[in-house]
């Protein structure tokens, strides 16, 4: 009796994970797209082409799904920002490093929007922010960069740990802002390339982070010079006859 050849029949079941991959690719191009409210269970399993008992298998609920996707987009943010600080590891005090710190960081943002596109919506401007669960996946997220930025700042910078965790919300926020204003550029063209943006950016972030960070050997004997001289005679002025 001839067999069936290979590849016939029924056809073989997608793998759990990969399952779960397609699912929340699906999830998050319609959450984008649509907004929380505007999309149900019906529809992603229509499009992922799975029942819907397939579909509460892997997520219990809408916004089990929704927070999944969300954290996702966090925890890429994260590694990001991670990315861009391990360049600077801890260890001897170097705060000369602060500026290019501040730079990486909001870099770091900025490549984040350009690689996710729209999605990153979902963490910087999610329309379920007034959900507690949702709003707080989305400050985890943002808690979580702060506390990264603040620990370097310290430890590498040299800056007070208390100046530090002041300050890197706001850098974080500063940081924020650039990228979304880049994705929103009402061309739809961004303006400028992500590192001269990046660069703007931290240029105007580190006039007020430097007076907290300590100055180096070489700004000190700087200083001292132009104490002993006179800012005017440090400057190359010219001094009275």
């Amino acid at each position: 009796m001839d067999q069936p050849p290979t590849g016939q029949g029924r056809p073989a079941r997608m793998p759990r994970a990969l399952r779960r991959a397609q699912v929340l690719g699906i999830a998050q191009e319609l959450f984008t797209s649509q907004g929380f409210h505007h999309v149900s269970m019906d529809d992603i399993a229509d499009r992922a082409e799975v029942s819907k008992p397939v579909l509460y298998r892997h997520f219990p609920s809408k916004l089990d799904l929704y927070l999944t996707v969300v954290d996702a987009r966090g925890d890429e943010l994260l590694s990001a920002v991670d990315a861009a600080v391990a360049m600077h590891p801890p260890g001897e005090v170097r705060p000369h490093d602060a500026r290019a710190i501040i730079t990486g960081v909001v870099r770091a943002y900025l490549d984040f929007v350009d690689g996710a596109g729209e999605s990153s919506a979902l963490l910087f401007e999610s329309d379920v922010r007034h959900d507690l669960e949702v709003r707080a996946r989305v400050e985890r997220a943002t808690e979580a960069v702060t506390r990264r930025l603040g620990a370097v700042l310290h430890d590498v910078a040299g800056v007070p740990a208390d100046v530090a965790a002041l300050l890197a919300p706001s850098l974080a926020a500063m940081a924020q802002s650039a990228a979304t204003r880049r994705l929103r550029a009402e061309d739809g063209t961004p303006t400028g390339t992500a590192r001269e943006t990046a660069a703007l950016v931290a240029r105007l972030a580190w006039g007020g982070v430097a007076d907290f960070v300590p100055a180096t050997e070489d700004e000190d004997d700087t200083l001292s010079a132009q104490g002993e001289r006179g800012p005017a005679d440090a400057a190359g002025a010219p001094t009275p006859a």
